[in-house]
């Protein structure tokens, strides 16, 4: 408990910060979509009256306009990247939050499936702000530059693991999963490190990777998967009463998992009650 204590403290800060950030960044959003569109606005009273053709708003309006409106959508741009970054802080420190209630929890006995969710950094408030920025006239091209390259840098790291070059994949999941923290492939990745080094016989890191991946996203699509191998090699490495624990707990929470049925059979072979 005095742990647990320790590390609450700790990250007490960082939720009103991560709430003024964001609440900041949708401030700015929304005064550049208003400045935009009343740029918009004057730009085309200019154009109807026929002041820039006529040189009454001055020889190079039209350029200076075009120079103004380029301005504003690289400004759009840039908040929307840093709000991009600024979410994937704020997902990643939820992520280290939670994998340590998981990790203080299963140390100090406690029942797993009595872990709550865990909740944004934050607050719900700045969560939803930044889930939902203002709307830009252009895209922000650095950030579909980052996906591109995100996925490219994923499936090669897959292709390898394909391939049976399980130290190499296990390397590149490793920097996949530091370079792209909280992205959409990062508990994937994960998750398929926790395969490469348990075909290397590492079953402890092996455990670490799959534990990463759960806690990381306890609700998604390899939640299942990855909490039954964290089971799975804790029974491998004679941890025999946490293994037992774990496999219940993946019948407990995706009972209509395939991975529940997987789990089942683990634990009869373990002895489990």
């Amino acid at each position: 408990m005095r742990l647990a204590l320790v590390l609450t403290l700790a990250l007490l800060p960082v939720p009103a910060l991560a709430q003024d950030r964001a609440q900041t960044l949708a401030d700015i959003q929304a005064e550049l979509s208003q400045l935009d569109a009343r740029f918009d606005s004057l730009k085309q009273e200019l154009v109807t009256t026929g002041a820039i053709q006529s040189g009454a708003a001055g020889g190079s309006a039209l350029q200076r306009l075009d120079a103004i409106e380029a301005s504003i959508q690289r400004l759009t741009a840039r908040t929307e990247e840093v709000e991009l970054r600024l979410n994937r802080v704020v997902q990643d420190g939820t992520n280290q939050l939670g994998d340590l209630q998981f990790r203080v929890t299963e140390l100090e006995g406690g029942d797993i499936g009595a872990i709550p969710p865990t909740q944004p950094l934050g607050g719900g408030e700045a969560s939803s702000s930044a889930a939902a920025p203002a709307p830009s006239p252009t895209p922000p091209a650095g950030g579909t530059q980052l996906a591109v390259q995100e996925q490219a840098d994923f499936d090669r790291a897959r292709e390898v693991l394909g391939q049976g070059d399980f130290q190499a994949a296990a390397d590149q999941f490793a920097t996949f999963a530091q370079t792209y923290t909280g992205g959409e492939l990062t508990f994937e990745a994960l998750y398929l490190r926790g395969e490469a080094l348990t075909q290397l016989g590492q079953t402890q890191e092996a455990a670490r990777s799959y534990l990463d991946a759960f806690s990381g996203d306890p609700e998604g699509d390899r939640a299942p998967d990855a909490l039954l191998r964290v089971g799975q090699r804790l029974g491998d490495l004679g941890q025999t009463q946490q293994a037992c624990v774990t496999l219940a707990e993946v019948a407990s929470r995706f009972p209509a998992s395939s991975a529940a049925g997987e789990a089942q059979t683990a634990a009869a072979g373990l002895g489990c009650n």
